[in-house]
């Protein structure tokens, strides 16, 4: 499957701290919601970078989920992007 759809985009912003300014959630092709991705300041400055969502396990980050097609990945960038700098852009 490389066609995402990519919808519900819903943009929380944050007291900005260390990067982080926004938490996003989406849904994926109308099937799949996901949230507590989080929107960062690149530290050069020049753009946003997604986080995804880990859980400590003793001394263990765990990931929670994580886009592993690159098509996926690049498509929840550009759509919670686009949102992000249409709300505060």
């Amino acid at each position: 499957m490389t066609d995402f759809q990519i919808s519900d985009i819903r943009i929380v912003p944050v007291h900005p701290m260390n990067g982080l300014v926004a938490f996003a959630s989406c849904i994926i092709n109308a099937k799949l919601f996901i949230g507590s991705i989080a929107i960062h300041e690149k530290l050069d400055g020049s753009g946003l970078r997604l986080t995804y969502p880990t859980k400590k396990a003793g001394s263990q980050n765990l990931t929670i989920f994580h886009p592993l097609e690159p098509n996926l990945s690049k498509a929840m960038e550009q759509a919670i992007f686009a949102e992000y700098e249409r709300l505060y852009g």
